[in-house]
This record gives structure tokens, C-alpha cells and sequence, in this order.
């Protein structure tokens, strides 16, 4: 792994801001601007070999002023070998997509863009893909409303989506919360048996 790090590091140069060894695989913090040509080396390189992309997701840390960070998962069939390169951006600026080099980014970037509104520049269909057209805001965004004021739901009836008022029919109940393993006290002694009769 080591041999790997400084192979890639000496190799891409100013692309990385560095690259440490994490739970035994190998973590590598890109620069934004060179996601592309960082990944197409992984790719390409005869020491690398990179060509599946696993995973892409984000993560969100409203405190930073560059909030988001973007994970890509490769992995090395050829070396046995994974990879985590992040990146950093925020609300506004874009990242640059990586269709053009995994045809699968296609839908990871649009779930990104769908979950926390990470954009990406020259994506050919980016539009939600697990929420409603009409959604807003964005659900896995650490500052994402709990509950919200309309529900949706599918009436066979208009043969459309529909949103109505939140309506919470059960009302507030106490719980005991004792283990049903240790026994509630709930057996009655024999004068308490005799009033309710």
C-alpha cells in the first residue's frame, strides 16, 4: 500500500492534497478542479488498474465552509486493491462529472445531486432520481427539516401524485417502558381484585 501512495502521489503531483492509509485501504484527498484527470489515471495506469467505479456519495458538514465532500469507491480487480478519493465543494460550485469515464457515475451523481444537491458540470440528465419532481430541498442535508407540513401519496382515483396536510391520527401515548423479560406489576393482590368486582 505504501509502495501505491507514493507511486500516485509522485505521479499526479499538484491533482492530490495528500493520501493517507485508512482501515487498510488507501484514502486519497483530490483537488476538485482535477477529479477527471486523477480518476483517469487511476484508471489507465498499469500499477493502478482502477476500473470499477463502486460507489459514489457525499457527505454533508454544514459547518465548513466547503460543506460537502464527495467519496468515490474504485476498486483494482486486477491487484485485488480499493481506493476512497474525496473531494471537497460546496452549494455552489460544481463538480466536474465522470460519465465520460464510468458510464455508471450516471445515476451515483444523480442520487448526490437528488440527496444533497451536489451539482456536477456536463451531466447529460441531472434531475432527481428517488424524490418527486415537485420536492424540495434536499433530504440526507444535515440541516433537512425532521418533519415536514405535506405528505405525498400516489390516489388511484386522480391517477396522480398528490400532496396533502400531515395528519398524525395517533395520539400521544405514555409507555412504560419495563422489559417484558423482568415482568410488569401488574397482578392485583386480592383486596384491590375484591373493589373492581
Amino acid at each position: 500500500m505504501e509502495d501505491l501512495k507514493t507511486h500516485i502521489l509522485e505521479a499526479l503531483g499538484s491533482a492530490v492534497n495528500g493520501a493517507e492509509i485508512s482501515f487498510g485501504e488507501l484514502v486519497l484527498h483530490a483537488r476538485r478542479e482535477e477529479i477527471v484527470k486523477t480518476m483517469a489515471f487511476l484508471r489507465d495506469d498499469p500499477l493502478c488498474r482502477f476500473t470499477t467505479l463502486i460507489d459514489l456519495c457525499g457527505v454533508d458538514y454544514p459547518e465548513r465552509e466547503r460543506r460537502f465532500d464527495v467519496v468515490y469507491h474504485m476498486l483494482s480487480m486486477h491487484l485485488n486493491h480499493r481506493i476512497r478519493i474525496k473531494i471537497t465543494t460546496d452549494e455552489d460550485t460544481a463538480v466536474h462529472t465522470l460519465i465520460g469515464l464510468f458510464p455508471n457515475a450516471n445515476w451515483y451523481e444523480r442520487e448526490a445531486f437528488d440527496m444533497y444537491g451536489i451539482a456536477f458540470d456536463e451531466h447529460p440528465d441531472l434531475r432527481r432520481l428517488l424524490t418527486d419532481y415537485g420536492f424540495e430541498g434536499y433530504p440526507l442535508r444535515k440541516d433537512f427539516p425532521l418533519t415536514g407540513f405535506v405528505e405525498v401519496r400516489y390516489d388511484e382515483e386522480r391517477k396522480s401524485v398528490i400532496y396533502e396536510p400531515v395528519n398524525l391520527p395517533q395520539e400521544f401515548r405514555d409507555f412504560d417502558f419495563m422489559s417484558p423479560w423482568e415482568g410488569a406489576k401488574y397482578v392485583l393482590d386480592e383486596e384491590t381484585k375484591g373493589e373492581e368486582a
